[in-house]
């Protein structure tokens, strides 16, 4: 039977211990993780946390909706086996909220179709084999760019401070997504601090050789697979193979000790396009958009 919990009543040791041991385990579940990027939240939990659904939850002119918060790659429905039954969670959530929109995970799958599952796409690299067998799969460009970094005396540098990722990200891809407001700026601020301290996550920075910083990123790190939450070049620096760079930087530190490396995911074309030249292979994951609201209530949903 499917339980609706609230976050004030979730018995922690429980819900975190299904969320390590799932068959879809990742970071994004976590109670903590979920304490720092949501507003409120929620969740659905089968039996006695045999599977769980975590929903972050918003509250606008008296309705209650799921949303997707920044900072937050995947999520979905965590299990201790592969027995799901995903329409017993589905039916519950609609018949809870109104208005639904999260995302599932690339171990979520379901077969069937339905009208409120929309398809998306992530990229990921396996990096099992030592870094020279991972670096043959590159294409040409990449291999081209690392050349150019080569000769432009690019420098790694590891664990700096948050601000400064922040920030160059502010400056550069934070201008063409003015909907992150200075709230989620500090959200995400929180939860690097807290990954890193953790010992979850790390902060990696390209300089050039007039020291400017170029080039930075925050990777989290679960189990056996490495995710970039938050990158961003120096738009004015980008001659150099310095978002390349960085990149494959991170991919020969952790080939060492992890089996794969996720880009962060996209699905659109031009990025995607990017992450598959480093030998990266794209998997599918599945985002649920369900809209049930009044017509008059629908366009102030946000």
């Amino acid at each position: 039977m499917i339980n609706y919990v609230k976050r004030q009543d979730l018995n922690v040791a429980k819900y975190d211990e299904c969320i390590e041991n799932s068959i879809q385990s990742n970071i994004y579940g976590f109670s903590w993780y979920l304490d720092i990027v949501a507003d409120n939240w929620a969740v659905l939990v089968l039996d006695d946390y045999q599977a769980v659904m975590p929903i972050p939850i918003r509250k606008k002119y008296g309705i209650k909706y799921v949303y997707p918060p920044f900072w937050l790659l995947e999520l979905g429905i965590f299990s201790l086996d592969d027995c799901i039954d995903f329409k017993l969670f589905f039916d519950f959530l609609f018949k809870k909220f109104k208005a639904v929109e999260t995302r599932l995970n690339t171990d979520n799958e379901v077969k069937e179709k339905a009208g409120f599952l929309i398809d998306k796409q992530m990229q990921m690299v396996s990096i099992k084999e030592n870094y020279e067998t991972v670096f043959e799969g590159y294409r040409k460009d990449r291999k081209k760019d690392l050349r150019k970094a080569e000769k432009a005396n690019l420098v790694e540098k590891w664990n700096e401070s948050p601000a400064n990722l922040i920030q160059l990200f502010k400056d550069n891809v934070g201008k063409r997504t003015p909907y992150i407001t200075n709230k989620d700026y500090l959200v995400l601020e929180e939860l690097i601090k807290t990954c890193i301290k953790k010992g979850v996550g790390e902060m990696l920075s390209i300089y050039n050789k007039e020291n400017a910083l170029v080039a930075s990123g925050f990777f989290l790190k679960h189990q056996h697979k490495v995710t970039i939450l938050v990158s961003s070049t120096d738009f004015k620096h980008r001659k150099n193979g310095e978002n390349t760079f960085l990149i494959d930087r991170a991919i020969f530190k952790y080939q060492q000790k992890f089996d794969l490396f996720h880009f962060g995911g996209s699905s659109m074309d031009s990025i995607a396009k990017f992450f598959l030249s480093f030998g990266a292979e794209t998997f599918n994951y599945q985002q649920i958009k369900f809209n049930k609201l009044p017509w008059f209530i629908k366009i102030f949903k946000g």
